[in-house]
């Protein structure tokens, strides 16, 4: 199950963080209205709210991702 922790959305680009109980996970996840672009970002427990706040330093470098990223997962 994923829960919703934080929101925020500003010139179309909606950014989540979420919860996901059943793995214990953070997750970060990105996605542009304009033209539909999406990536998200795996998050540690010390990290989660600069990748909620910079998820773009964290993005893929190409393809905006389109799938799951796991660099920012801090120990």
């Amino acid at each position: 199950m994923q829960k919703e922790l934080a929101y925020r959305e500003n010139d179309g680009i909606a950014v989540t963080l979420h919860w996901h109980s059943g793995s214990n996970r953070l997750s970060v996840s990105v996605y542009d209205w304009r033209n539909g672009d999406w990536f998200e970002v795996e998050a540690g427990p010390r990290n989660a709210m600069e990748v909620f706040e910079h998820p773009y330093a964290y993005a893929p470098e190409r393809d905006m991702g389109r799938a799951l990223v796991g660099d920012a997962v801090a120990a």
